[in-house]
């Protein structure tokens, strides 16, 4: 999204949603296997990773597609937040190699973002060059899409797997893969971010809220994860480290530690 004028606040806001799921399943997560507190059991439960888990997941990935409607050079963005992925990569490797604090990530949600978007840019580009209609490239990303999430479906289901890192991105399984912090597979994301852009092409042309205006209690009600939303790279950037940071310090604090 481009301005304030053209920002559509209902995607604000059902990112923001999935960031807060995100960000309480972190803290979660931190909790119980960092710090040793016998809670949040919900994360050895087949039903969360199962059904929860996936609509987390297909929320944040399903709106960011959405949002390639607003964006006036994907390309552009999609090169920015692949930077922000492997300077994260970079620095994970640092800090797990020099410091002994195992937070390695390789493939995460910032890259699958960032192909993403260059994917949809390079179908931008083609619908451009080869002067397709609309509707045409529609149909063809939706087909794409559902063979990707296909293709997921059967990589969850059979035992793909290799020595080889190059495969990573894909979802096969790694033998002797270092330990990651963090990490999402291209495929089936891709075909959800795909779908996502789908939806952006068709509801939202003139980029801006497909629903009607809000009372202002409603905008004060909703304006909280709407921020969270907005600027959801930095805060899902930022949010682990400061999240440990300060659990650290009140567990030390009570002599937890």
């Amino acid at each position: 999204m481009s301005g304030k004028k053209e920002r559509a606040y209902e995607l604000d806001f059902a990112r923001g949603l999935a960031m807060i799921a995100m960000l309480y399943m972190h803290f979660s997560w931190d909790m119980r296997y960092e710090f040793g507190v016998h809670a949040f059991s919900y994360l050895e439960k087949g039903w969360f990773w199962a059904f929860l888990h996936p609509m987390i997941i297909t929320g944040f990935v399903g709106v960011s597609g959405v949002c390639t409607a607003f964006s006036r050079n994907n390309f552009k963005r999609g090169l920015k937040l692949l930077a922000v992925a492997l300077g994260l990569t970079l620095a994970t490797w640092l800090v797990t190699t020099y410091a002994g604090i195992s937070c390695l990530i390789i493939f995460n949600v910032f890259a699958v973002l960032s192909v993403s978007i260059l994917v949809y840019a390079l179908i931008e580009l083609l619908e451009k060059k080869l002067g397709l209609d609309p509707k045409v490239t529609n149909v063809l990303m939706a087909l794409f899409a559902i063979y990707i999430c296909l293709v997921g479906a059967d990589l969850w289901n059979m035992d793909y797997s290799t020595e080889n890192l190059l495969f990573l991105p894909i979802g096969f399984a790694i033998h002797g893969a270092p330990d990651m912090a963090d990490y999402m597979p291209l495929i089936p994301h891709l075909g959800i971010f795909l779908f996502g852009s789908i939806i952006g092409r068709l509801c939202y042309k003139d980029r801006k809220s497909v629903f009607p205006a809000r009372s202002d209690i409603a905008k004060k009600l909703m304006s909280p994860v709407e921020f969270i939303g907005r600027h959801s790279l930095i805060i899902y950037i930022v949010h682990q480290p400061v999240m440990y940071g300060l659990l650290y310090v009140i567990f030390l604090l009570l002599g937890k530690i």
